[in-house]
């Protein structure tokens, strides 16, 4: 595929020694040594980060001009969301923005990604930008600037304008168009300090979760809808990296896809072929469409030629959606084990997240399968990590030893993809502080950082910490 070379994350210097003044250091991590010669080095010019999305973090959700989106709506919706809870007010990071660099900058993080809510800067999807919203983002990459880290930016994390769900959503397809008027107006308000950006984050669970299961907003249950949505979020991908392009600038972009291996859960022709058609679904819509200019062909029979997706491709949509990239953003989480009916099985322990089989050899397997069927795509892994039933111990101590060994392993698994040559640039953690996580609420904790919801105090767990010394050692 052709290629735009841009620049890589900018590197910054060693991180200082205290990851937070006041929380203490873990029993058995010495905050200024090193925990010991790292056997596994990563490139110099390697990147280390961790991510966040705006509705699981922000709050603020009625403030400075902000719309609804459709989490606001669904959230709130009686049923929706375990105990009812919402991202109104979340990890109050809009208020407390300066306070998280500054955790981010005693991390030591090359990078931070993090995503824009489309409502705070047009609250009803289309029209002048607010200036206020605008200003939030700008105050906030300045900030990462002035802490040395790079920013990547991602331009929709889910949160689309309700006011846009009430014309149509995705299923419209003038919802992609919208959605470039919305990226080029964000270009032209923060473009000149935004070294990466990211498209859209995971169109498949938008696809799966909030049009086949109706797990997440806006809780659609129609499957011939669902892959009509798939096709106008990849189109909207396109026109955003076109429209970028047009502008001239000289930052990179591409998509952010949850890419999981799929595998016959047993040895016969019918798993295996099974297997192939669920990893149509799951990964080769998104990566052929991008990457190789088609949808693959065994889902289009899948579906068929009368399906809403099929009717909706015009002339001339896989010529955008295949514009080139600079980037792919990948985000492993879990693999897949494919039965000859077309069902899943688990064949590995689970994390808090029933969902999510920990196998840290299947991020090995996604990464070097990009290489081998797309070519040399820079990858840059944009979420890699799992739930812990996290709360601070009586000396104030997050002990989170599973998400350490969780973590540990799976960037064991990249460093063993770089050196079977994967042109892996960067990893960052989901996520940096535990936040709303969509239809789980509060329940789960992802995060390095622990956040007390009642007070919003921050604890960096043992996780941090530890996180801290791989970046500050650039290896395990």
């Amino acid at each position: 595929m052709s290629m735009h070379p841009r620049q890589r994350l900018p590197r910054r210097a060693a991180p200082s020694a205290a990851v937070s003044a006041g929380d203490g250091t873990p029993p058995g991590i010495d905050p200024t040594g090193s925990p010991g010669t790292p056997t596994l080095r990563f490139p110099s010019d390697f990147g280390w980060g961790a991510a966040t999305s705006a509705y699981q973090i922000e709050g603020a959700a009625k403030e400075d001009g902000r719309g609804e989106s459709i989490w606001d709506t669904f959230s709130r919706t009686p049923g929706r969301t375990r105990n009812g809870d919402t991202g109104d007010v979340a990890a109050d990071h809009y208020h407390r923005w300066s306070e998280d660099l500054d955790l981010m900058r005693d991390l030591g993080l090359h990078s931070y990604r993090f995503s824009v809510s489309w409502p705070r800067v047009q609250p009803d999807g289309t029209g002048q930008p607010n200036q206020r919203g605008l200003d939030f983002y700008r105050r906030l990459i300045d900030g990462l600037h002035d802490r040395g880290i790079a920013p990547m930016v991602t331009l929709f994390h889910w949160d689309l304008p309700q006011s846009l769900q009430d014309a149509g959503g995705w299923e419209n397809r003038d919802t992609a168009y919208r959605f470039t008027d919305y990226a080029e107006a964000v270009y032209r308000g923060l473009g000149d300090q935004v070294p990466v950006w990211l498209t859209v984050n995971e169109p498949k669970t938008v696809v799966q979760n909030g049009y086949l299961q109706g797990h997440h907003a806006p809780g659609r249950q129609d499957p011939d809808a669902a892959y009509l949505v798939a096709h106008h979020l990849q189109l909207a991908h396109g026109l955003a990296v076109r429209a970028l392009r047009a502008s001239g600038s000289t930052a990179r972009i591409g998509p952010a896809l949850n890419l999981h291996p799929c595998y016959p859960a047993d040895d016969t022709p019918a798993a295996a072929s099974a297997a192939r058609l669920y990893d149509g679904y799951e990964n080769r819509l998104y990566l052929d469409s991008i990457l190789s200019g088609g949808y693959p062909e065994d889902v289009l029979a899948d579906l068929g030629a009368g399906s809403r997706m099929a009717q909706g491709i015009a002339d001339g949509d896989m010529e955008i959606i295949s514009t080139p990239v600079d980037l792919l953003a990948v985000q492993y989480y879990t693999p897949y084990y494919v039965t000859a009916d077309g069902l899943t099985t688990r064949r590995w322990p689970t994390s808090q997240a029933d969902w999510q089989q920990i196998y840290p050899d299947g991020m090995y397997d996604i990464l070097t399968r990009i290489t081998r069927d797309y070519g040399p795509v820079p990858i840059t892994v944009t979420e890699n990590g799992l739930p812990c039933p996290d709360v601070p111990g009586p000396d104030g101590v997050v002990d989170d030893t599973g998400r350490i060994a969780f973590l540990r392993d799976h960037i064991t698994a990249a460093h063993r993809a770089i050196a079977d040559g994967v042109p892996v640039e960067s990893y960052h953690v989901w996520s940096l502080l535990d936040n709303f996580e969509w239809a789980e609420g509060y329940e789960q904790r992802w995060g390095l950082v622990y956040v007390d919801y009642t007070t919003q105090r921050r604890v960096p767990k043992r996780s941090a910490h530890w996180y801290r010394d791989v970046i500050r050692d650039n290896g395990l």
